[in-house]
């Protein structure tokens, strides 16, 4: 496992989607954000939920998903089923 792993909510599967879509680093995730990483991971894992998309924003904020802010949780959800594949 690499640096991803190291971030608090990503495991060994999130790091090798994140890896697939062509983020390598923390670097690069911080720099494109969570939801962009989501939509990115969603393209080759249509089952990539809301719990994904918080764990990303939880590792980027260095969180667990469960301690963000209900302001950012209620962002999330909305982000979520705008973009949620029908």
């Amino acid at each position: 496992m690499g640096e991803l792993s190291k971030l608090h909510n990503i495991g060994k599967t999130v790091e090798e989607q994140l890896i697939r879509v062509g983020i390598s680093s923390v670097d690069e995730l911080k720099k494109i954000g969570a939801k962009k990483s989501w939509l990115m991971i969603r393209e080759i894992d249509r089952s990539a939920c809301i719990n994904r998309l918080m764990a990303l924003e939880g590792a980027l904020r260095g969180i667990k998903k469960t301690l963000l802010p209900d302001e950012v949780k209620a962002d999330l959800k909305e982000f979520y089923k705008a973009n949620k594949i029908k």
